[in-house]
């Protein structure tokens, strides 16, 4: 079948991404859903910004690909072996479609498994090769076995959780990786507990994700940081308690709890910022770490932070989340009120507008913009 893809073939720095268009949107053909495969019809695809990191080459990914990570859908089609989701299921996908049998996935890691990492390292599936192919039948790579900014994607069956149907599409497409990732980071790598005092440096959908995985997980206070004073101003909505810009936040955190946070989330990608959030954090303290540095940044800190100082450094990627356990659970935080994610929806726009996206995301002033890439928004 064919489908409307944003494609990246080559790697760009130059911006404004509005006038330089380093994607295209593609008419691509999509082979048909294999065993333990489904055909999802994409609805709603959230712009984030590992999704630049692959433009601008930060993650270094095999080209050409298909982009788009953070999204939901309907299912289509499903393949041989396929027997809990069908046909008009609801959707989230993710990022990470876990074997379940390899060491990490049975220790109840699945963000860190060995098969998914290789398939989508390689751009593939985690059942076979790339299902997509261009107009001169060359092969296109999937985008962490998603490929979301398209009409249509076939995805491995544990690339998909599926989710009640009156959640609206907008709110829902922001929980396979901002959500995840940022409140994961908090409630499951961090384990923060009622009456913890938490700081977020960095307030982009994951960073902002996390203050409200700290809201919901009753911290006081919960510190953001961010450069953007817009940005400060919805975490203050979102549930933090202060807002400090980065050149004032190191003292005012540890004048406010007393010599330091007790858990520090570093959300920018930045060695300096990590080695501020380790400084920002009481002896004891706890740093987790979700930004996606280039791969050759180094980080230098104070050896003696840890032994000396008892502080610990810890990586999170998907926020450590169990999907198909932790999507549902913060789902129902949502309709609480305790997770108004909706409050970072900064704008939705057609697949052909996707450019102009990325510069919005890349500039700093949007948070999640929502492409509409079938038409099922209406857009």
């Amino acid at each position: 079948m064919k489908t409307r893809s944003v494609v990246l073939r080559g790697i760009s720095t130059a911006r404004p991404y509005a006038r330089t268009r380093p994607v295209e949107v593609e008419e691509l053909h999509l082979g048909a859903p294999r065993e333990g495969e489904v055909l999802v019809r994409v609805a709603a695809a959230s712009l984030c910004h590992s999704d630049l990191s692959v433009v601008n080459g930060d993650r270094v990914r095999p080209l050409p690909m298909a982009l788009g990570h953070e999204a939901v859908g309907v299912v289509e089609e499903t393949g041989p072996g396929v027997h809990r989701i069908v046909p008009g299921d609801h959707v989230a996908l993710v990022f990470v479609p876990s074997c379940g049998f390899c060491a990490d996935c049975a220790a109840g890691r699945p963000a860190l498994c060995a098969q998914a990492a290789t398939a989508n390292g390689s751009g593939a599936l985690l059942h076979g090769p790339s299902l997509l192919t261009d107009a001169s039948g060359a092969t296109v790579h999937h985008q962490l076995g998603v490929s979301a900014f398209s009409s249509y994607a076939v995805v491995a069956q544990e690339s998909v959780v599926p989710i009640p149907r009156d959640i609206p599409f907008t709110v829902a497409s922001m929980f396979g990786c901002a959500v995840l990732t940022g409140a994961g980071a908090v409630i499951n790598t961090a384990a923060l507990r009622p009456g913890q005092s938490a700081v977020v440096y960095g307030l982009g959908g994951v960073g902002l994700s996390a203050v409200l995985g700290a809201r919901a997980a009753g911290a006081y206070p919960i510190v953001a940081v961010d450069p953007v004073p817009e940005k400060r101003a919805l975490a203050l909505r979102l549930g933090a308690t202060h807002t400090y810009a980065p050149d004032e936040a190191l003292g005012a955190i540890r004048e406010l709890t007393s010599g330091g946070a007790e858990v520090a989330v570093e959300a920018v990608g930045s060695p300096k910022v990590m080695a501020e959030c380790l400084a920002a954090v009481a002896r004891g303290g706890k740093v987790v770490s979700v930004g996606l540095p280039a791969p050759d940044r180094v980080l230098e800190v104070p050896a003696l932070a840890f032994a000396g100082e008892g502080k610990s450094l810890l990586g999170s990627y998907m926020g450590d989340a169990v999907p198909r356990r932790d999507i549902p659970r913060f789902l129902d935080l949502w309709r609480a009120g305790l997770m108004p994610v909706e409050e970072m929806h900064t704008g939705t726009l057609v697949l052909d507008e996707v450019n102009h996206a990325m510069e919005e995301l890349a500039s700093g002033r949007a948070i999640r913009q929502v492409l509409d890439t079938s038409g099922l928004l209406g857009v």
